[in-house]
C-alpha cells in the first residue's frame, strides 16, 4: 500500500501538536494539527479557510489582516502574527476581528453629533411618560 507509506524526510525536526480556536460567536471551537514552527498569521488563515469550508455563522470573510489571535492563559495582548505558535506552550487560542477605529469621531472628540435625532426627547423621557398614569381632573 502506497498510500500508507509516511513522508519520513518533510519535517523530520518539527513537533504537530493539535490546537483548539474559539471563534466568538461561534458554536464550538475549531481543531486542526499545526507544526511548532508555523506563524500565528498562517494560523489565522487556515483557521479562517476551516472555518469557511465548515460554513459556520456568523461568517468572518477571509482577510486574516482583520483578525487577532490571543491566548486566554497568557493574558489580554494579542499574539504577534510574527510569533511562532508553538513559541507559547499553550494549545488553546480564541480568534477575534481587530476593532474598526473611525477616524471620524476621533478628530471633533463628540461622538453623539453623528447620531441623528429622532423625535423631540430621550427614550428616558418616552418611558416615563408612558409608565405616568394619565388622571383627568372631574
Amino acid at each position: 500500500m502506497l498510500l500508507s507509506k509516511h513522508k519520513k524526510n518533510q519535517n523530520a525536526n518539527s513537533r504537530r501538536f493539535l490546537i483548539s480556536i474559539n471563534v466568538l460567536g461561534s458554536a464550538g471551537p475549531i481543531r486542526f494539527v499545526v507544526n511548532e514552527e508555523e506563524l500565528v498569521a498562517a494560523v489565522i488563515e487556515t483557521a479562517l479557510k476551516s472555518y469557511a469550508r465548515e460554513g459556520r455563522l456568523p461568517v468572518l470573510g477571509s482577510d486574516n489582516t482583520g483578525f487577532c489571535l490571543y491566548c486566554p492563559h497568557l493574558g489580554p495582548d494579542a499574539l504577534s502574527p510574527w510569533d511562532t505558535i508553538g513559541s507559547h506552550g499553550v494549545r488553546n487560542f480564541m480568534l477575534y476581528k481587530k476593532p474598526e477605529t473611525t477616524n471620524e469621531a476621533a478628530g471633533d472628540g463628540s461622538e453623539t453629533a453623528a447620531l441623528p435625532r429622532r423625535g423631540s426627547g430621550t427614550w428616558k423621557s418616552w418611558f416615563n411618560k408612558s409608565l405616568n398614569p394619565k388622571i383627568s381632573s372631574h
